[in-house]
């Protein structure tokens, strides 16, 4: 699968830079959530465009079968004191989804990875692993 199987609305890159800058200036986590439209292969948010606070929203949000790619910006207080704001998505894909979701997504993953200009990616496979996440990120 060739990345231009895929689009992004111009909204859509809009948003994605401007999530991006304005979350590096965060003191809290923030979070959006991404899919693929399977009819347009449009990559988009949902409707009302949430954005999430708390790794907790995220988790009751997620759909169990299908897979989304979450944007987080989650500030931490390394060891040495230093405040980081890293930047990642989460890919997340649950055991129990599809083959034909798996590709679609897996085809995407590098597309949204460069078109969002996270510094990370994370893969989950279940909402629960959202726990996990500040300590992975401050590993």
């Amino acid at each position: 699968m060739s990345s231009s199987l895929y689009t992004f609305s111009d909204s859509t890159k809009q948003h994605l830079r401007k999530f991006r800058l304005s979350t590096s200036r965060s003191n809290d986590p923030q979070a959006v959530i991404y899919f693929i439209d399977k009819q347009t292969k449009e990559i988009r948010q949902d409707e009302d465009g949430t954005v999430y606070k708390s790794l907790e929203e995220i988790a009751d949000d997620l759909p169990d079968h299908s897979p989304r790619f979450i944007l987080l910006s989650y500030p931490l207080t390394l060891p040495s004191g230093r405040l980081s704001v890293p930047y990642v998505m989460i890919y997340y894909m649950p055991t129990t989804c599809n083959s034909e979701l798996r590709m679609l997504y897996a085809g995407a993953k590098e597309l949204m990875r460069n078109t969002s200009e996270v510094t990370k990616i994370l893969d989950l496979e279940s909402a629960e692993e959202l726990e996990e996440i500040p300590e992975k990120l401050a590993a």
